[in-house]
C-alpha cells in the first residue's frame, strides 16, 4: 500500500505526537518527558532512514528524481528528524546536557544535509547522494557508540544500542554491495 506524501507526513507527525504523549504519561516530569521523547523519536528516525536508504539502494542507479516513493520518504525522514531535533534540543536545554563541540559540528552537518535533502538531493550526482546516505548513517552509528560508551546522560548502555549499531553497519555494507553490483550490471 503506497501512501500519498500528505498521508505519509500525517502518519509520521501522528507517531511523533504519540511518542511525546506516551513519554509524558510514563515520565510526567517535563525534563524526563523530553529525554524519552528525543530517545524514541530518534529511533523512529533511524528506522525511516534505513527504509529510505534501502529504497535508494534497491533502485540504484536509477535517478532519485524518477522515484516518487523514495523522494517522499526522503521528505518524511527530514520532517521526522527535524521533530526529533526539537525534542533533542529541548532535552539538552531542560536537562543542561553538556555538549561537545566536535559532536555538535558533526551532528549539525548531518542535520543540514537532512533538511536540504528533500529540495536538492535528487538534483545532485551519485557521489553526493552516496555521501549523504553514508554520512548520515555514520552519524547515527556514532550516536549509538556514544550511548554504549555511556556518554549520554540518563541513558545506560542497553542491548538495543548494540542491535542498532549492528543493523546500521550491516545495512550500510549490504546496501553498498547491492549498489556496486547494480552499477556493474547497469553502468550509467
Amino acid at each position: 500500500m503506497k501512501l500519498s506524501l500528505r498521508n505519509l507526513l500525517l502518519l509520521g507527525v501522528s507517531i511523533e505526537i504519540i511518542i511525546l504523549l506516551v513519554s509524558y504519561l510514563l515520565h510526567p516530569e517535563i525534563e524526563e518527558t523530553f529525554r524519552y521523547a528525543a530517545r524514541y523519536s530518534g529511533r523512529l528516525s533511524a528506522l525511516v532512514f534505513l527504509y529510505t536508504f534501502y529504497q535508494y539502494a534497491v533502485s540504484f542507479p536509477a535517478p532519485i528524481k524518477d522515484n516518487l516513493e523514495l523522494r517522499n520518504f526522503i521528505r518524511l525522514f527530514a520532517l521526522l528528524h527535524v521533530i526529533h531535533w526539537g525534542f533533542l534540543a529541548t532535552n539538552v536545554y531542560l536537562n543542561s546536557v553538556p555538549l561537545e563541540t566536535v559532536k555538535v559540528i558533526g551532528g549539525a552537518l548531518a542535520y543540514l544535509m537532512i533538511v536540504v535533502a528533500p529540495f536538492k538531493l535528487h538534483q545532485l550526482n551519485t557521489p553526493f547522494q552516496l555521501t549523504y546516505f553514508y554520512y548520515v548513517g555514520l552519524v547515527m552509528i556514532l550516536t549509538y557508540v556514544a550511548r554504549i560508551k555511556g556518554d549520554f546522560e540518563g541513558a545506560e548502555p542497553y542491548w538495543l544500542h548494540y542491535l542498532a549499531i549492528s543493523t546500521l553497519m550491516v545495512c550500510c555494507l549490504v546496501f553498498g554491495f547491492w549498489m556496486r553490483k547494480s552499477m556493474k550490471q547497469n553502468p550509467l
